[in-house]
């Protein structure tokens, strides 16, 4: 992600440095819209990743947590 608002701040940097008329500008106008465009994407990709990486930890931590009450259960039960 760092990478990403980097690559935006370097293109915006380009594109005020050497935009000199109309047609140069809209094809700088183009390049950000693109670069936006890739960085919400990443963005949301970054995003789904880390949503399922929790939802998978969450359920590994569930599934745990089933196994040790059944443990305690049954040695409750065996005493």
């Amino acid at each position: 992600m760092k990478k990403v608002v980097l690559s935006m701040a370097l293109v915006a940097m380009m594109s005020v440095s050497f935009v000199s008329c109309k047609e140069k500008a809209n094809e700088a106008e183009t390049e950000m819209e693109a670069a936006a465009d890739d960085a919400t994407e990443a963005v949301e990709e970054t995003a789904e990743d880390a949503t399922e990486a929790v939802e998978e930890t969450a359920d590994e931590a569930g599934a745990k947590m089933d196994s040790i009450h059944e443990e305690v259960t049954t040695e409750e039960h065996a005493h």
